[in-house]
């Protein structure tokens, strides 16, 4: 039993759409959360920025005791992962890339056409391409870049016309082309328009990490019999630069959820 929270982290309000799954599936976990809204984009940036970002706040949540780190953000994830876990030998880091390219490598066949959407640097980097191809070699992988889709989503520009004709902009010929029938959202902000996504391509079929990463906390708590029974906290939400933006989305994510939120601004020079 371990009681202390989980932390979770992101380049800004995207690793949100992690938590309601977490919240659902393991409801006496509690988690204390960072995003660096003062700072997103994190997937324009150069691997050392974000490297140094992302030791950063994780020093920050390690000396807030908490009990696992979750990389909710596919950038850091490939990029940062094996950083952290070298600075982190007590603290378990679980990467949120790992586990959706296990799904797809499970759940997906030859005859599957499989798209990878993310930033630039995620997709510059491959991880998603080679880690599947690592458990599945027979499968065909397509990757896109789609840079636009985090800004308007930070923006909270979601259900609207502008957002719609960026998914067409950035899909459409990368779905014709390479006859793509499963996408996965290679960012924790794309699951906010992934009803825009289905819209679009009614037939597609979506696979999302922020659900794929529950399983993997959950099976790493058990194996470590670090499962919380009595939560000590509630979750407590950091930000960098806590926006209108930032709190409106947080109520829209938890808008069906009994989850306690506390807002707390965190200045970076503190961190």
């Amino acid at each position: 039993m371990d009681n202390r929270p989980i932390g979770f982290f992101d380049s800004g309000l995207g690793g949100l759409t992690c938590v309601p799954h977490l919240m659902k599936k393991l409801p006496n976990e509690r988690i204390i959360y960072f995003g660096d809204t003062a700072r997103t984009p994190y997937g324009s940036k150069a691997p050392s920025t974000i490297r140094k970002f992302s030791l950063q706040i994780s020093d920050f949540l390690v000396e807030n005791k908490v009990k696992m780190i979750v990389i909710a953000c596919n950038t850091v994830s490939a990029t940062c992962l094996y950083d952290l876990k070298e600075r982190y030998p007590d603290t378990p880091v679980l990467g949120i890339i790992q586990p959706a390219a296990g799904a797809v490598a499970e759940n997906c066949s030859p005859s599957n056409r499989i798209g990878i959407i993310g930033t630039k640097v995620t997709i510059a980097s491959h991880t998603y391409e080679e880690t599947i191809l690592k458990q599945n070699g027979k499968l065909d992988i397509f990757e896109t870049a789609c840079p636009a889709f985090v800004p308007l989503i930070e923006e909270g520009i979601i259900e609207n016309d502008i957002m719609d004709l960026t998914i067409r902009h950035y899909m459409d010929d990368f779905i014709l082309e390479n006859r793509i029938d499963t996408v996965v959202l290679g960012c924790t902000h794309y699951p906010l328009i992934r009803s825009n996504i289905e819209r679009r391509y009614p037939d597609i079929r979506i696979i999302d990490p922020s659900e794929e990463i529950v399983s993997s906390i959950e099976n790493t708590l058990k194996k470590k019999e670090m499962m919380a029974e009595y939560p000590e906290t509630e979750n407590i939400f950091y930000a960098s630069d806590l926006s209108e933006n930032f709190v409106r989305m947080i109520r829209r994510i938890f808008m069906h959820s009994d989850v306690n939120v506390e807002f707390k601004n965190l200045d970076l020079e503190e961190v």
